[in-house]
C-alpha cells in the first residue's frame, strides 16, 4: 500500500492538485493563449444548459465583478468556478458581443 495521501477533509481530493502541479494539463482543458472561449454546456447539469466562459486573463475580484456584470446583462444567475464564469441558459451570442465590447478576443468553441 502506498503512503500517499489522496484525500483530505479540509481540501478534498488531492489527486487533481498533484496532476496540475506535475504539469499534466489543466482541469478545464483550455489553452492559455489569450483568447476567451465561450461555449454551451449541459453535461453533468441535469439537462440544464449553461454558457461557460473560459480563458479570461483576470483573477479574484476582477473576474467576480465581470461575472456580476454579465449576470445583470443576461438577467440570469451564474457563478465563478476554477477561473471560469458559468451563466445559466444559452446566452452565447450576448456574451460574445459583451466580451468583445469589453476588449477581449473572443471565440465560440464547442459545436453549435
Amino acid at each position: 500500500m502506498s503512503d500517499k495521501i489522496i484525500y483530505s477533509t479540509a481540501t478534498g481530493d488531492l489527486r487533481e492538485k498533484m496532476k496540475n502541479e506535475n504539469g499534466r494539463g489543466s482541469r478545464t482543458g483550455t489553452k492559455n493563449d489569450g483568447i476567451v472561449r465561450v461555449r454551451k454546456e449541459s453535461k453533468g447539469r441535469g439537462g440544464k444548459t449553461v454558457s461557460a466562459i473560459y480563458g479570461l486573463p483576470l483573477s479574484g475580484k476582477e473576474i467576480s465583478d465581470l461575472a456580476a456584470k454579465l449576470k445583470r446583462g443576461c438577467g440570469t444567475g451564474g457563478t465563478v468556478k476554477n477561473n471560469a464564469i458559468i451563466i445559466q441558459g444559452d446566452k452565447i451570442d450576448f456574451l460574445i458581443q459583451f466580451l468583445q465590447h469589453e476588449g477581449f478576443t473572443v471565440k465560440r468553441s464547442g459545436g453549435s
